[in-house]
């Protein structure tokens, strides 16, 4: 659970800090933070690749996985879900920065398979990068909605939580294969995110979520076949 803590601190502490200032940080001083962030994600899920599809069973089962589970968000619309919902609150004062920031620190592949990857071998690598992005994304927003942004924090401790308690429980299933496939897969996420957080490249990761099921459905689907 160290992870979750730091990733949780992070958001106090960036809310706290970003409140401080009152009047908001300049346009230039996020966009420069938001760089950084950017190159961080980027980088870290190409490493996230390159380190786990060499042992891959199934080298092109993360192919299968991002295509198939692309579909099925753009389906669903699950980026446009979230950018409507944002823009529902929009106006609501601290209303607004709260949605806004649990959306951002909840819904993402760091968020989600940070736990799993502490709860299964205790690296927290994922958590701790999430913790640095949102000490930036709170920093601006407790910049703008003051420190009621801290609230966010007890949201994304219990969140991830039980994504750290549920993959512990399923530790047998989870360990293994599974797991080097799911670093494969969320890794092109996390850079998808980096590249969209630069703009070289708008993408919708949100959509892409979905792809992060299909390596657990085919191991699950071979365990039950007894493959």
């Amino acid at each position: 659970m160290l992870g979750t803590l730091v990733n949780t601190a992070a958001i106090l502490a960036g809310s706290l800090a970003g409140s401080a200032l009152k009047k908001g940080l300049g346009k230039k001083y996020q966009n420069a933070l938001y760089d950084a962030m950017g190159f961080a994600a980027a980088f870290l899920g190409v490493n996230a690749v390159a380190s786990n599809l060499p042992h891959s069973e199934f080298p092109v089962l993360f192919i299968l996985s991002l295509a198939a589970g692309s579909v099925v968000g753009e389906k669903l619309d699950l980026d446009g879900r979230f950018q409507r919902l944002v823009d529902r609150v929009s106006g609501r004062g601290l209303a607004q920065g709260l949605s806004t920031g649990i959306l951002l620190c909840c819904v993402g592949t760091l968020s989600i398979l940070g736990p799993i990857q502490s709860a299964l071998g205790g690296d927290n690598t994922y958590l701790f990068t999430n913790a640095t992005l949102d000490f930036v994304t709170f920093l601006v927003l407790g910049s703008t909605y003051g420190v009621g942004m801290c609230a966010a924090a007890g949201v994304l401790f219990l969140w991830q939580g039980a994504i750290y308690l549920g993959a512990s429980a399923l530790q047998g299933f989870l360990q293994g294969g599974l797991l080097c496939e799911l670093s494969v897969v969320g890794g092109v996420l996390i850079a998808a995110s980096g590249l969209s957080i630069l703009k070289i490249k708008h993408t919708k990761a949100l959509n892409m979520l979905p792809s992060l099921l299909v390596p657990v459905l085919w191991y699950g689907g071979r365990a039950l076949l007894g493959l």
